[in-house]
């Protein structure tokens, strides 16, 4: 006896597995926030965690105040939902309290999904306990060679992207009759 497979179950399967990510499809969110998918294998991060140095100036704005960074971070990967102060706020509370790394490894596995990274070199929130400067160093450089600035926030990078994709060029009229 042939069981016969319910068109809609698999449909379901299908969105389940897109939504998760379970397939390794990439997804990059556009001016207006969505998400787009497309199929591959998880990406790697465009920058190793102790390449800090690559952006000395958000380097030395972790070290004084990582605060600023997770904030900035925050905003960006939470779409505006999230504003850089309360973040840093937030951020800042959990540290006094000692469990800021359970509050920011949740951001990094936000960005991971969002843009199918691995999870590499160890799990979020281990590489959150051991080096959260330098996770969010790497997070921050990651949103900016994925054409982010996180230091300007949500809404200037939703301007700056609509304002790239309304730009046209001139319309030059041709000889006329």
């Amino acid at each position: 006896m042939q069981m016969r497979k319910d068109p809609d179950d698999e449909r379901s399967k299908s969105r389940k597995d897109e939504l998760s990510g379970e397939k390794g499809s990439v997804r990059t969110v556009d001016a207006n926030g969505s998400i787009s998918s497309s199929g591959g294998s998880p990406a790697q991060w465009t920058t190793d965690l102790y390449s800090c140095f690559e952006d000395p100036s958000n380097c030395f704005i972790t070290c004084c105040c990582p605060c600023i960074t997770f904030g900035q971070n925050a905003e960006i990967i939470d779409r505006g939902a999230t504003s850089c102060v309360a973040g840093g706020l937030v951020y800042d509370l959990l540290a006094h309290a000692g469990v800021v790394c359970l509050y920011t490894c949740s951001y990094r596995t936000k960005l991971r999904v969002l843009h199918s990274l691995q999870e590499d070199p160890r799990a979020n929130c281990l590489v959150h306990s051991c080096c959260i400067y330098y996770a969010l160093c790497q997070e921050y450089r990651e949103l900016k060679n994925r054409g982010f600035e996180p230091s300007i926030g949500w809404v200037a990078n939703v301007q700056k992207m609509n304002q790239g994709a309304a730009t046209m060029p001139p319309m030059t009229q041709g000889m006329g009759r």
